[in-house]
């Protein structure tokens, strides 16, 4: 397998695609990086000239020279000089090919895919050779690198720039396309079914105790919100588990944790059997929402 799997290249002032790779490659990882890879190039203009976002198998490079980027994913096995070296391959082949006064009148996204055959070639080279076949040219690099590292960067770092962090994801220009999750699933759907079922218990629970607690002087008023409390984090697992948004994880994790808190504090009104089945739903929607990913779409808008 190559260790450059993708290329793509976009205008550095509002991150319109230019043009890129075809890959072959369809591994989850990949396709999570490509989706990285569009969001940061929406954030060009408050990005640095060279920059890395390190992932666990799969690596983003990106360089940003004469109002356009240059960016690939790569294995984390190839040496970040050769990475560059790649960076500035394109980059004298597609300023070859494409002048400034055409990159800046483009109004539609990849108007130059027939760059893609380019893209390939410098592929095959690398891919062949393990790295350019000037040495010179690389030992340059290596040099620039010593001299001026690229800067390392979180890709939430990208998402708060890009206006992500409240949720919001902007279109890419002239598209109108967002980040979906992938198709719901068969277990996606009995997680819904058995969460609704589980915020209906709740909510139930929690009316009928209210009033009593009403007529005993707030007695059970704890028990009461923590019936309510289990019915909320119910339906907002459902919200995690349908819709994308930012900081999933955390999210996840803390409604899971609300939920066996309230469970446990119900011990009493509820048996040990009823304990387990309301925690395990919780447990299982975690899962569920967790392992849904984003759906990579190929952004062509008519091309």
């Amino acid at each position: 397998m190559s260790l450059i799997l993708f290329a793509f290249v976009a205008r550095a002032r509002d991150g319109l695609p230019l043009s890129a790779s075809t890959d072959f490659e369809h591994n989850h990882e990949l396709q999570e990086r490509k989706h990285q890879l569009r969001t940061l190039s929406k954030s060009l203009p408050l990005c640095p000239e060279r920059g890395t976002i390190k992932g666990h198998d799969l690596n983003i490079y990106f360089i940003s020279t004469e109002g356009v980027s240059y960016m690939a994913v790569c294995s984390n096995r190839l040496p970040i000089a050769t990475a560059f070296c790649f960076l500035e391959d394109l980059r004298w082949e597609f300023t070859a090919c494409f002048d400034s006064a055409t990159v800046a009148l483009a109004n539609r996204p990849y108007p130059f895919l027939e760059f893609d055959s380019v893209i390939q070639k410098v592929k095959q080279q690398y891919s062949q050779a393990g790295g350019p076949r000037n040495g010179t040219r690389l030992a340059k690099v290596q040099e620039e690198l010593k001299a001026r590292p690229p800067r390392l960067l979180s890709f939430e770092e990208m998402m708060q720039s890009n206006g992500e962090a409240n949720g919001h994801v902007d279109p890419v220009p002239g598209c109108g396309l967002s980040p979906r999750l992938e198709p719901v699933t068969a277990p996606g759907i009995l997680s819904l079914v058995l969460n609704i079922m589980c915020a209906s218990l709740n909510l139930i629970r929690g009316v009928h105790l209210m009033e009593y607690t009403f007529q005993d002087d707030y007695e059970g008023i704890w028990n009461v919100v923590a019936f309510l409390m289990a019915f909320t984090c119910c339906l907002c697992q459902c919200y995690l588990y349908l819709f994308h948004t930012s900081l999933k994880k955390p999210k996840t994790f803390s409604l899971l944790t609300l939920i066996i808190l309230c469970n446990i504090y119900l011990y009493g009104l509820r048996n040990v059997w009823q304990l387990i089945f309301h925690i395990a739903v919780g447990a299982l929607s975690t899962y569920l929402t967790l392992s849904r990913g984003l759906l990579d779409r190929v952004v062509d808008c008519g091309v």
